[in-house]
């Protein structure tokens, strides 16, 4: 059945939304983006329109400003509090208003209120921001224009205050009623490779024969069916910067808009440790709700729980020998392997990798507070520092209280967290990253989970980074104050931006400063240093400004489940003097030139959000509810009308009870469509057999193969000829199973290898262990053996 659009309004009223133009100017690796809502009220009555979107939970929003029938009305920043109560008295009196707000528990939400929209009026809402842009592991810089919002899950004891407490009608894919537009200009100081995008875009044009800008534009008939995503790529872009921006004249000297700020940017050069063996109880906190039974990507044939399984697979057969382990699920309810971490042996592992091939998306909805608050009660292992992976496609809709926790327990562990899928909350993975000193990662379009796994363990791995200081040499009344703590964990490869007021009085041009940054590294301290002129660059946008305030109210925003009042208080006072909202402020624009007052009874209208999922859409109409995907025709009529009626606030109490409806709900039979049939009998396809994997499941956890027939089958050779091969007298078998197994990996393996290349570090340092003065010869031979041109050096310590 095909559910209707928007599924909130079931009487097919008109969406007043009727298009998206964005306009994004990236400078170097910041972002300047103009995002216009033009909305049209087709209908006899004045309407009140609600639409939440989601947004990068780093964008400073600086500018609000709505065209109405020609007139422009630009807003100004308030107390939440007092917009929201002028918002209301504007309505009641008949006026055309417009509220933004972020929401108050999780800072990438964001709702556009407008109210009194007359009969056959339109307005053009434009909203203004800036943000730092990602870089990835490749080194790209990454855009992202979130366009999908994923449903978010009510916490027991949440106040009643977030905007997704509110009806959020979610579209099902492809069939919002608005349009979207996006075009992208670049400029750089540094020569622009190329322009990817996750989208189809048009032709690329670079301006001039420098290639140092260019513009380019999303391709017409876009459809909302994932975020649109830009990759960046600049060459000779890893270089520490410092830029200073001239500050505001009609500010007071000293404030935050006034002074000064710089914005420091730096790429510490971490030398990579070689270790087979490391300290540590490794923690895997996986998402098992029953979203993650959609496919990676409308695209792929392997859904997210599959990923899922064969990431924990990688991850399992990469920890060193003498570690802990354990693994989590958690959906509405919650399981884990073993009671408590254990050691990492071949028994253990073993003993794990059955439970894994077991693995179902069958937990329910999402609740990753209390499994969080399991694990941080488990007792420690002495010596062993818990570092913690949580994967999840799902959101909750107060992050605050997830952060918090994480942030109690910051002390004793580090958090590495992955966000499935499109429209994850960039303020949930990154806020109990951020919160611990870990990193956080975003696996969408046709990213690999594996992969980027195995970057973050393989980060996890290495001696910590201590120490970290900034320090700064400036000419004499002149000093620097942070707005932004430096960063607490640094990995290899990884950007630091550090933002700082400069106080006191600047000198001429042509002085030069001198910033930092400082830390101490297996013992030895390293010093990353970068001069730069102490000349004010003007932007008329305040961009370094407006970075810098969004980090330090970011920083006071310690998203804590009851914050202070002189917090709140500072916060309010950082968000008003330099115009970026927060979540305890809002953009209100009211508009009392009209003639007379609007009248007639205003008519709600919320307007569906795009949602994406890879499975039929009454499975995901219920998983919006929690509810399991296995409806009967009556139920399922009924439970689509009355949740159209209610949203999902009002079906927050399945969550209360975790054995509550799910059990009697999964008898229920569904209707079965001859659509339904076709994906059921493409799920019942054997899928293609991933020989790498099959090799990598037959690994012992220290390092080792057995030479058996398992092992021949996948190399492709015979068992016997396995044997004639091995002509050194006196070596193990399994140390010539071993040598043959990494020369496979590296003849058949290369464009997948960050998956397999910590299994193979374990696998190398074993062989050393066993094969004493004949290991060149042993090469030699497994390459002949296998026809493989592998080169020597793969062995090498």
């Amino acid at each position: 059945m095909n559910c209707p659009c928007g599924l909130l309004t079931l009487k097919q009223e008109p969406v007043p939304l009727k298009s998206i133009a964005v306009s994004v100017s990236i400078l170097e690796f910041v972002a300047d983006v103009a995002a216009t809502l033009n909305y049209e009220n087709e209908e006899t009555v004045p309407v009140e329109a609600f639409f939440v979107f989601p947004m990068d939970e780093k964008s400073a929003v600086y500018s609000f400003e709505a065209l109405v029938d020609g007139r422009t009305i630009v807003a100004e920043l308030r107390d939440k509090e007092k917009a929201h109560s002028e918002y209301e008295d504007a309505l009641s009196q008949g006026h055309q208003a417009f509220l933004l707000e972020e929401d108050a528990l999780s800072g990438d939400i964001f709702c556009c209120s407008v109210g009194n929209l007359p009969p056959g009026s339109r307005a053009a809402l434009t909203l203004k921001y800036v943000r730092e842009l990602a870089l990835e592991a490749d080194g790209a810089l990454r855009y992202v224009l979130p366009a999908v919002l994923n449903p978010r899950y009510q916490l027991s004891g949440s106040p009643d205050n977030s905007l997704l407490s509110m009806q959020c009608p979610k579209a099902p894919e492809g069939s919002p009623p608005y349009t979207l537009s996006l075009a992208a200009s670049i400029r750089s100081q540094h020569t622009i490779d190329r322009i990817q995008s996750n989208c189809s875009l048009s032709a690329t044009k670079y301006l001039g024969n420098d290639r140092t800008s260019a513009e380019v534009s999303l391709a017409d008939g876009h459809k909302f069916d994932r975020d649109v995503e830009l990759l960046v790529y600049y060459r000779e872009v890893h270089t520490p910067s410092v830029t200073v921006e001239m500050g505001d004249p009609t500010a007071k000297p000293d404030s935050l808009m006034g002074a000064p700020s710089a914005m420091v940017s730096f790429y510490p050069d971490i030398p990579e440790t070689q270790t087979s063996k490391a300290c540590g109880e490794f923690v895997f906190l996986m998402d098992r709700s029953g979203s993650m039974d959609c496919r990676m990507n409308k695209d792929s044939p392997q859904t997210r729980i599959e990923a899922a399984k064969e990431t924990l697979i990688l991850l399992l057969k990469s920890l060193p020998l003498g570690c802990y382990f354990n693994i989590h699920g958690f959906g509405s309810s919650y399981e884990a392997f073993f009671q408590n971490s254990v050691e990492y042996t071949q028994e253990t592992m073993k003993e794990a990798l059955k439970r894994v091939e077991l693995l179902k998306a069958d937990l329910g909805g999402t609740e990753i507070l209390s499994p969080l608050e399991i694990i941080y009660r488990a007792p420690s292992v002495p010596g062993h520092p818990l570092q913690l992976f949580v994967f999840t496609d799902g959101e909750v809709t107060d992050t605050s209280r997830v952060i918090e926790e994480v942030r109690k327990n910051s002390s004793k562990h580090r958090c590495f967290s992955f966000g499935i899928g499109e429209g994850a909350s960039t303020s949930l993975i990154k806020g109990i990253a951020r919160a611990s000193g870990g990193a956080a990662e975003f696996i969408t379009g046709k990213d690999r989970m594996q992969s980027k796994a195995l970057r973050s363990l393989k980060c996890a791995l290495q001696p910590a980074v201590e120490g970290v200081s900034l320090s700064w040499d400036l000419p004499s009344g002149l000093s620097a104050q942070l707005l932004s703590p430096p960063e607490t964990s640094v990995y290899q490869g990884q950007r630091l931006i550090i933002y700082a007021q400069l106080l006191g009085t600047m000198p001429p041009a042509e002085v030069m400063g001198k910033v930092c940054f400082k830390y101490t590294f297996q013992g030895k301290s390293v010093e990353n240093k970068v001069t730069f002129p102490l000349q004010s660059q003007l932007d008329p946008n305040f961009t370094v400004h407006r970075l810098a305030a969004k980090a330090f109210i970011q920083a006071k925003d310690t998203g804590r489940w009851r914050m202070n009042e002189a917090d709140v208080k500072t916060i309010i006072q950082a968000s008003l003097e330099c115009g970026v909202m927060s979540s305890h402020t809002a953009f209100i624009a009211i508009d009392k030139a009209l003639n007379q007052p609007v009248q007639g009874s205003l008519a709600q209208r919320n307007i569906p959000t795009p949602m994406f999922f890879s499975c039929p859409t009454p499975q995901a109409v219920c998983f919006l509810a929690g509810l399991e995907p296995t409806l009967s025709d009556q139920f399922g009529e009924n439970f689509l009308m009355n949740f159209a009626a209610t949203g999902r606030k009002n079906s927050s109490f399945l969550y209360e009870d975790e054995e509550a409806p799910m059990n009697w709900l999964g008898r229920l039979g569904r209707r079965s469509s001859p659509e339904d049939d076709l994906l059921e009998e493409q799920d019942e396809e054997e899928p293609e057999t991933d020989q790498l994997l099959e090799l990598i499941m037959l690994q012992k956890a220290n390092g080792s193969w057995e030479l058996d027939d398992q092992l021949a089958a996948i190399l492709g050779v015979s068992l016997p000829d396995m044997q004639t091969a091995l002509t050194v007298k006196d070596v193990e078998p399994s140390c010539w199973a071993t040598i043959l197994a990494v020369t496979w990996l590296n003849t058949n393996g290369q464009g997948r290898k960050c998956e397999w290349e910590l299994l193979e570090r374990k696998a190398v340092a074993w062989i050393h262990s066993h094969s004493g003065s004949v290991l060149q010869t042993l090469v030699e031979a497994a390459a002949a053996f296998l026809k493989s041109s592998v080169d020597v050096a793969v062995f090498a310590l």
